[in-house]
């Protein structure tokens, strides 16, 4: 069975829930979020341009193979 030493021993262990909600609070603010929302956004607009000039690319590939 468990004593009292035991019992401290584990809360020293463990993180209580104020101790994880201020290291979550300093790893992630809002500005970050927004800077990252902002970097996901321009990557998917340059891959979605990136992957209509490919489906362009084969259209026109296809054209000549049908010309030559």
């Amino acid at each position: 069975m468990l004593d009292d030493k035991d019992i401290v021993k584990l809360i020293e262990v463990f993180a209580t829930k104020n101790e994880i909600k201020e290291m979550i609070s300093n790893l992630v603010t809002k500005d970050d979020f927004n800077h990252l929302q902002t970097s996901v956004d321009a990557y998917a607009h340059k891959a979605d341009t990136y992957f209509q000039e490919m489906v362009m690319l084969s259209h026109k590939v296809d054209r000549h193979e049908k010309w030559l």
